[in-house]
């Protein structure tokens, strides 16, 4: 994807130590470390939980009592998960409530029409691998232009979708870290993954006719 729009992060041996050290420093009321999870992690969660809720500002809301969750439950934290997947999976228990709350419920379909499901094989998968068609259009269209029709088409996908698209390529979640955060199964992941993909690849072949190239 665009580098505009995504920008994948791969763990480290480094990452994880700064991880340990960060949680400790947690579990001994260091306020400074708590002002470093939430400059790390704030505007990932909020792009996370508007995915579940209505508005910008419920999705505020949820952080927001994430972060009070966060603070009451880091000592029973056993790093079982990272600490990130460890916040993101509190963030989307909460969002859920919320959503229920409010009484909205999360759109797990595909919209009719958007896919050509001869793309897919019986398992979700691809049953012809993708061109690389990322690096030709950057080429072909401005990227200004091209990250806000991508922004568009990603804020039109079902919310599943729209959540492991987020979470894989635009926060750089590995794929077990996805299915540990969303409950999800690795072959449901991969499904909403290549489905969300396909939508967003389609929206950019669209818009690409539109301006005649």
């Amino acid at each position: 994807m665009p580098t505009t729009i995504i920008r994948r992060r791969k763990s480290s041996p480094a990452a994880h130590a700064d991880e340990a050290g960060l949680l400790e420093r947690l579990r001994g009321g260091d306020e400074a470390a708590f002002v470093t999870l939430v400059n790390r992690h704030h505007d990932a969660m909020v792009r996370l939980a508007a995915t579940f809720v209505a508005s910008r500002a419920l999705a505020e809301e949820v952080v927001q009592d994430t972060w009070i969750g966060v603070l009451r439950g880091i000592d029973r934290f056993e790093g079982r998960s990272s600490l990130r997947t460890w916040l993101l999976s509190i963030l989307v228990n909460r969002a859920r409530t919320t959503a229920v709350r409010e009484s909205r419920s999360v759109a797990i379909g595909d919209p009719t029409g958007v896919l050509d499901r001869s793309r897919f094989d019986e398992t979700g998968g691809w049953a012809t691998p993708p061109e690389h068609w990322i690096e030709d259009a950057e080429e072909r269209l401005g990227a200004a232009a091209l990250a806000a029709r991508l922004r568009e088409a990603l804020q039109g996908l079902p919310a599943r979708q729209r959540a492991v698209v987020m979470l894989r390529d635009v926060d750089g979640l590995d794929a077990d870290e996805v299915c540990a955060v969303l409950a999800i199964s690795a072959g449901n992941m991969r499904v909403l993954l290549h489905r969300g993909r396909a939508a967003l690849r389609e929206a950019l072949a669209s818009t690409m006719r539109e301006v005649g190239t």
